[in-house]
């Protein structure tokens, strides 16, 4: 076996011990894997590979598809890259070779009629300045302006998930206290002849079904991966109860 290499990436949507041993176990059955593992207080996923059994290329796309397919996100980011000095379709064609040979990059594709690259890839494994690193090198140059600070993919997929579980909060919040108030007062006693009203039960399942299929749907999904990989996490035990 060739020197082993090794390979970090950002993984999203880990919530326990369970989630870690699921995402190192999956990880581990990509080819020419040779270690795995995964620092849960920075969401890193660790790997040691072979580089002559596997492309990085292809290492990535296997590890992504095991990943996701656990219940777990990687964050993938895209980015145009305005190019100058192509003369010919055979240009465009350097250029998307070098780009699809860089680390990190999942595909890159190269429009000689617009004169621009799109490429998509893993932040924390390649940034934009080595995808226009390796066009220069191709022989060619991007165009750049004071707009083209790239945006932290890693950071936008966090705030993303945060915002998609406020979201879920305000929700839960909303259709839950509402509920609990009416029938913590029915059991009280509170609602006098409202009580045993048929319209009071479908009342509270309409207050009640958002909660558990929405605000509660994240948990289900998660459930189902886990089991599906032979692991129980934290969400079979919230769907459970």
């Amino acid at each position: 076996m060739s020197e082993l290499k090794q390979l970090t990436l950002p993984v999203l949507g880990m919530t326990c011990a369970n989630c870690v041993a699921a995402v190192e176990r999956n990880a581990k059955k990509v080819q020419g894997v040779d270690k795995a593992a995964v620092n849960y207080a920075s969401e890193k996923l660790t790997i040691e590979y072979d580089p002559v059994t596997m492309s990085v290329h292809d290492l990535l796309t296997d590890t992504i598809s095991r990943v996701e397919r656990a219940g777990y996100q990687v964050p993938v980011a895209a980015v145009d890259l305005p190019l100058l000095g192509m003369t010919c379709t055979n240009c465009a064609n350097t250029i998307q070779r070098r780009l699809n040979k860089t680390d990190g990059v999942l595909d890159a594709t190269v429009n000689y009629a617009s004169e621009k690259a799109t490429v998509r890839y893993v932040p924390g494994v390649v940034d934009r300045a080595e995808l226009v690193a390796a066009v220069r090198k191709a022989g060619y140059d991007v165009v750049e302006g004071a707009d083209d600070e790239p945006g932290d993919a890693e950071a936008a997929a966090r705030a993303a998930e945060i915002s998609h579980q406020w979201t879920r909060l305000t929700v839960g919040v909303i259709f839950t206290v509402p509920l609990f108030l009416l029938s913590m007062s029915r059991d009280f006693g509170l609602l006098g002849p409202w009580a045993d009203a048929v319209w009071v039960n479908w009342l509270f399942f309409a207050l009640a079904t958002p909660v558990q299929f929405y605000v509660g749907w994240d948990y289900y999904t998660g459930a189902y991966k886990s089991l599906r990989n032979g692991s129980a996490n934290m969400d079979v035990l919230v769907a459970m109860g």
